[in-house]
């Protein structure tokens, strides 16, 4: 049967808004044809089964949160700097505020991963690569931080997008404040090297 890439995408822009709605639970092809606004079996012709979904939201979810070339381009053009770093991770902050449902969805694609080795061991392989881009990126730039501080950063900005998502009173709209001194602490003074 011959699949339309539009459609798939929209297909799959609908389950992302489901999951992050409904959690793992109500993510049914039904909800997702419903979702998308098409006749109901439209998704069982692009998707073979549940694991092939949760696959491709996983994909999708990372091309939705992926900044824009430009954009990133554009931000770059300032000198390496703390001021920089943090520059870059408050836009992966508004970037989920802009885009909650995708966030949300990793989110359940992290706990449905719990009790699913296979999207489990497809969710490790793809997150720790992430993480390695990050650090790749950081260091091609000249940006001030080594390795240590890369993945620290990373991880203090996803427990705060966390937080934000679920617990949104916990920070109280002080995110930017708090990856300002973030970055002040741990790269103003120089991250000490790693072996």
């Amino acid at each position: 049967m011959r699949q339309n890439p539009a459609r798939r995408a929209a297909l799959l822009d609908a389950a992302i808004e489901v999951l992050a709605r409904e959690g793992s639970r109500g993510l049914t092809l039904r909800a997702v044809d419903a979702g998308a606004g098409v006749p109901v079996g439209t998704s069982s012709n692009y998707f073979a089964n549940r694991a092939e979904l949760l696959r491709q939201i996983m994909e999708r979810t990372g091309e939705r949160l992926t900044p824009d070339p430009e954009e990133l381009a554009e931000t770059m053009k300032a000198p390496a700097s703390p001021e920089l770093v943090a520059l870059l991770l408050r836009q992966v902050h508004e970037r989920m505020e802009a885009d909650r449902s995708s966030y949300l969805a990793m989110m359940e694609l992290r706990l449905e991963g719990v009790r699913r080795p296979e999207l489990g061991a497809e969710l490790n392989k793809r997150l720790r690569a992430t993480l390695e881009d990050n650090i790749r990126f950081h260091e091609e730039a000249g940006l001030p931080g080594d390795r240590v501080a890369v993945t620290l950063m990373y991880l203090a900005v996803h427990g705060m997008i966390v937080d934000d998502l679920m617990v949104p009173d916990v920070l109280m709209g002080s995110a930017g404040e708090l990856i300002d001194e973030l970055c002040e602490r741990l790269l103003a003074h120089g991250a000490r090297e790693t072996a």
